[in-house]
């Protein structure tokens, strides 16, 4: 296997995400769950993603996990290697994309790396440097009110310079508009000038078209999907790949039961759920008992059971900005997370051994426990359901054929989880 791109993605979903664009834009993409094995037999393809967790734990093992990653993609013939972040830049002061950013630039030996998070299609924009999330910028979205990463500054150059070592520049939109050349000219400066990185302005897709033509100059970059959206533009561009419709997922049912879980406490992802409950069963978990170690799960798998012979369920451990921060306050924050996160795990694992094989997750690292649970190694990339969401199919995974979406929280439309299952047969 020689790959004309790998990617490293800081969490599960947000891998789908980068894994769903790369295949619209005509790359046979493979989304691997960790640094595969060996053994692990992979298809030929044009890009793999590495799926991390990486977003919210210590730095030093975020940075370990990512040069693991980064070895093992230029390993398999990968001139090019993207740290997929989030569309939001989720991260706190102390990392971990600065941290991360920092490991893998020297080792790539670039000078100067091109970082941007903008993904016109989700409504993430950059433009002197400040991050918009639609109209408004990032610290007066939703994301200031993040559980594990509140966002309180939209100005990205300020956000990565406090978390890294080396000087951060910027590359504005004016400069971007006037072509590769020019921004080649900008990066030249700040390099001359001694900044190793450089976050990049974006506000219309020909704007990531032509930072990814300019990124294939490098040996890294870091963004988001919009990012992997303007390098895959810029191989097929150059010949290095042959656009092709993928094939990678056959239509080949599953069948079987089906089941949601939902943890994201996100606007959107309550929507859905308020949505999801005209339409299956659907059952609110209490995070306080989960929290405090009760048979929540349990009896989440009990009510489960009774209803999956009558078609989908959801079960969701969801609740208000509110609600998470009374929890977070009287347990902590990683406590409280975590219990819920492993408790959404066990969920999921009962579901399985009760032969779901469809099962659809919202929450970033609700589907980093689920999948890791499950020990799925990788997915064939299919369908798009949403924006940023595809329909994947494991492989090499124990429990046998098996269908996933895994949703970070922000995306997909009310009817989300309903539009999932309607393609995943």
């Amino acid at each position: 296997m020689t790959l004309a791109l790998g990617c490293i993605a800081d969490d599960y979903t947000g891998a789908s995400d980068l894994a769903n664009t790369l295949t619209r834009c005509g790359l046979r993409t493979v989304q691997t769950i960790g640094v595969p094995a060996d053994q692990l037999a992979l298809p030929e393809v044009d890009a793999v993603v590495v799926s991390l967790k990486s977003r919210s734990i210590e730095s030093s093992l975020a940075v370990s996990r990512s040069r693991a990653a980064d070895k093992w993609l230029r390993g398999r013939g990968a001139d090019h290697v993207l740290f997929k972040i989030c569309s939001t830049f989720d991260s706190t002061d102390a990392g971990n994309i600065g941290p991360v950013m920092e490991a893998l630039r020297a080792d790539s030996g670039d000078a100067i790396v091109l970082v941007t998070p903008a993904f016109p299609e989700t409504g993430r924009t950059v433009y002197m440097g400040n991050l918009f999330v639609g109209s408004v910028p990032l610290n007066e979205s939703p994301l200031k009110d993040h559980p594990l990463n509140p966002m309180h500054d939209s100005n990205l150059v300020r956000v990565l310079a406090r978390q890294s070592k080396t000087k951060i520049g910027l590359v504005d939109l004016a400069t971007v508009t006037r072509g590769p050349d020019a921004v080649r000219a900008r990066l030249g400066d700040l390099a001359g000038k001694g900044f190793g990185a450089a976050i990049v302005d974006a506000v219309f897709e020909r704007d990531l078209e032509t930072i990814g033509n300019v990124a294939l100059d490098h040996r890294l970059s870091v963004g988001a999907s919009g990012f992997g959206l303007g390098l895959a533009r810029a191989l097929v561009a150059s010949g290095r790949v042959r656009a092709g419709a993928s094939d990678a997922v056959s239509d080949v049912p599953v069948g079987g039961p089906a089941a949601c879980l939902a943890g994201s406490c996100s606007q959107a992802t309550l929507q859905q759920i308020a949505k999801a409950e005209h339409v299956m069963a659907v059952l609110h978990l209490d995070p306080e008992q989960v929290v405090a170690g009760r048979d929540e799960a349990r009896h989440a798998l009990a009510w489960a059971k009774e209803r999956l012979k009558d078609g989908p369920i959801l079960i969701a451990s969801s609740s208000t900005p509110e609600e998470v921060a009374a929890l977070q306050a009287r347990h902590g924050r990683d406590a409280a997370g975590h219990a819920i996160e492993q408790a959404m795990a066990d969920i999921a694992e009962g579901l399985v051994q009760s032969g779901v094989r469809r099962l659809v997750v919202a929450g970033g690292e609700t589907s980093g426990a689920v999948v890791d649970r499950l020990g799925i190694p990788g997915f064939l990339v299919g369908a798009e359901i949403a924006a940023g969401v595809p329909v994947l199919r494991a492989v090499g995974a124990k429990n046998g054929e098996m269908l996933l979406a895994l949703k970070s929280g922000n995306f997909g439309g009310p009817e989300f989880f309903s539009d999932a299952l309607e393609l995943m047969r």
